[in-house]
């Protein structure tokens, strides 16, 4: 029988209000989020990270446990002006990318969730898109767990796959335009998610703004290699 993650089903005109709370013997810590200076939060992503590279940072908060920083997460503006007009063609330009999120391994499971609300809750009114990347085995639940809308997954629209270039000397696959590449293997594809920041007014009107779409889960699951969602 498989196991499956059950989360509740929470407003989306409300993600903000949800009560995250961390246990007693994590509140001991007096954690607080602050704001970041963008070249701390880039050295610390590039030290901390998965991905081990700094980000673009238009905003950025870290989560501090006194002087000790055990959480970061990074806002910025989406590589491509593309994702900013296919999310928002009205004012792309609202349209920012949650790119970076770490939080230390010793922290509990839900704090990553406690973390990023009170994060969002400091930055101005804007659309905020993030991809689960499911090449290292992330399907977004902390986003689901904040009540971010899932709008499907990056190849949703496409008749083929996207292909990626294996560089012969290893690397990111853009290496591969400069050395050569041995072999294409299908890219796998990231699941999208969602959300607005700002007051209640501001959220429901960039919501209205937005375009990508608010889907189910259940109904419409990604299809990647995770154990509960094969590549079909």
């Amino acid at each position: 029988m498989t196991n499956e993650i059950e989360f509740p089903d929470l407003s989306d005109d409300e993600p903000w209000d949800i009560p995250l709370e961390l246990p007693a013997m994590v509140d001991l810590l007096d954690l607080e989020v602050r704001p970041m200076e963008s070249r701390d939060a880039r050295a610390l992503a590039e030290e901390k990270h998965y991905l081990h590279r700094k980000p673009t940072v238009s905003h950025a908060y870290g989560l501090h446990a006194g002087l000790a920083a055990v959480g970061l997460v990074t806002l910025g503006s989406p590589a491509s002006g593309h994702l900013q007009r296919g999310a928002c063609p009205g004012d792309p330009s609202c349209v920012i990318e949650l790119n970076r999120l770490w939080v230390d391994d010793a922290m509990p499971p839900n704090t990553a969730s406690w973390f990023v609300s009170r994060a969002l809750r400091q930055m101005p009114p804007r659309i905020v898109v993030s991809y689960a990347d499911t090449a290292y085995g992330h399907m977004g639940y902390v986003y689901r767990a904040m009540s971010f809308r899932y709008a499907g997954w990056t190849d949703m629209e496409r008749r083929t796959p996207r292909l990626d270039y294996v560089p012969l000397r290893g690397g990111h696959s853009r290496e591969a335009t400069r050395s050569g590449y041995r072999e294409t293997v299908r890219r796998r594809p990231k699941v999208k998610y969602w959300t607005t920041t700002g007051d209640r007014r501001e959220r429901r009107r960039l919501a209205r703004l937005c375009t990508w779409p608010s889907l189910d889960w259940r109904t419409l699951p990604p299809p990647t290699e995770h154990r509960h969602h094969r590549v079909r």
